[in-house]
């Protein structure tokens, strides 16, 4: 098991803060494609991937970075400064 966070608009599209997943996936891109395939929402929300950022374990990674052992996954967009 897995959680699975969503801020700012991708938590808006999707219409949930978080939840807690069973997945395969290998990867975080891995798990975005099953993200995508369960419903129009989360395909909304993961259309652009160069407009978000991901954190695995509160790390920040990319897109290729292995789930083995990971908690959580957090999705967001681009920190700015100001």
């Amino acid at each position: 098991m897995i959680d699975v966070l969503y801020f700012a608009w991708v938590r808006e599209r999707i219409g949930l803060p978080k939840e807690r997943l069973d997945t395969g996936a290998a990867t975080v891109a891995d798990l975005v494609s099953e993200l995508r395939a369960r419903e129009e929402r989360y395909e909304a929300a993961f259309a652009d991937l160069s407009a978000l950022r991901v954190a695995v374990d509160q790390q920040l990674t990319t897109f290729d970075a292995p789930l083995a052992g990971a908690r959580e996954v957090a999705f967001f967009p681009p920190m700015t400064g100001g």
